[in-house]
């Protein structure tokens, strides 16, 4: 049987796959000067990064999801340790990521680089990340989780309004 919860966390983990890869297509290669539409497209996307991902997302795996997996499986308490100190890093670093574009738009050329290697390495870090989350987390949880903590993490999930997943925001 397959729960909502991991059919959302599955379709938000491939959305933000998606942000991150759009995100990295549209920086154009050194010397040649992004146009305006550009850069307000990929302040777009790190809005929804920080919106969606990193606040709603993020937030329900940490305070209900993990809890929940480790209460039934203990061993996993590395992992999910883990998961959880990225979750609490992530904030801060799109919010660098927004500021370095901004720096790039605005300042030029020069601040170019820093932003390309701050997105190459925030992009690699979040797949690593979904990938512990796929091919650990959620396999864990559809073996130890019992109905009633399913119905919970649904009723939660459910609530996510992330526009890349086919739902209008609230």
């Amino acid at each position: 049987m397959t729960h909502q919860a991991l059919q959302i966390i599955r379709a938000e983990h491939g959305a933000l796959s998606a942000m991150l890869h759009s995100l990295r297509a549209l920086c154009p290669k050194p010397g040649i000067t992004p146009k305006p539409a550009d850069f307000e497209v990929m302040r777009a996307i790190l809005f929804y990064i920080d919106e969606f991902p990193e606040r709603l997302h993020h937030t329900k795996e940490s305070e209900l999801l993990f809890p929940m997996v480790r209460k039934h499986a203990p061993e996993a308490a590395a992992v999910l340790d883990r998961l959880d100190a990225e979750h609490a890093d992530g904030e801060s670093a799109v919010r660098g990521l927004q500021h370095d574009l901004l720096a790039w738009e605005q300042m030029g050329e020069t601040r170019r680089d820093r932003f390309v290697s701050e997105l190459k390495r925030y992009a690699d870090f979040y797949s690593s990340h979904l990938q512990l989350e796929e091919t650990a987390v959620l396999p864990l949880a559809t073996r130890v989780l019992d109905e009633q903590d399913w119905s919970l993490l649904d009723a939660a999930f459910t609530q996510n309004r992330d526009p890349l997943t086919g739902h209008e925001p609230a």
